[in-house]
């Protein structure tokens, strides 16, 4: 940080990465904070938690209001605490891997949002993750409290930590969808 005195006073200055992070930050943390409220609140024109968990359960995840309730939490408070650049690390881990169950949803229809693929899931999580990893800069909560809940440790802690949980969400879902479909065949043979 850049800092002057002119006649007498101290002026901060804060540089462009300063400012990008801040743009990055209230953009992405803005978008995320929207998408979770639609899942937990009902807001902006989402179904709410019972819609959502029906809809989570339909997708197999599940238990469904149990899933929605993980996904909102992780996208609202992750984005809110992004935006606001508070506890950075946990902050972006969090949506990084509700985006990552996302774009597992999506990842059937490829990769263009248009067809319904994962682009829109796999550009929020990998924001959230760059934003995670670099720091939210000095126009943040973290650094005016000193770092306290943005420790360098704190950043492979939370990435280990959502990458454990989204396998094991993902691997849950995975595993469901296999059983679900080997039910639904009908046998080769018939007795």
């Amino acid at each position: 940080m850049g800092r002057s005195e002119v006649l007498g006073v101290t002026v901060t200055c804060y540089d462009r990465r300063d400012l990008g992070l801040l743009l990055l930050r209230l953009g992405t943390g803005g978008v995320l904070a929207a998408h979770g409220a639609q899942k937990l609140l009902g807001w902006f024109g989402g179904a709410g938690l019972e819609g959502t968990g029906r809809f989570m359960e339909s997708v197999g995840y599940r238990p469904g209001r149990a899933s929605a309730m993980a996904a909102g939490l992780a996208e609202a408070g992750g984005g809110l605490l992004l935006a606001l650049g508070l506890a950075t690390p946990a902050a972006g881990a969090a949506a990084a891997g509700a985006m990552a169950g996302a774009a597992a949803l999506h990842a059937p229809n490829g990769f263009f949002a248009q067809e319904g693929g994962y682009e829109y899931a796999a550009s929020l999580g990998l924001t959230a993750a760059g934003l995670s990893v670099a720091g939210p800069g000095r126009l943040s909560l973290d650094h005016a409290l000193g770092h306290a809940v943005d420790r360098g440790w704190m950043v492979p802690a939370a990435f280990a930590t959502t990458a454990a949980a989204t396998a094991a969400v993902l691997g849950a879902r995975v595993r469901h969808l296999r059983r679900q479909k080997e039910g639904l065949q009908e046998p080769l043979f018939e007795e």
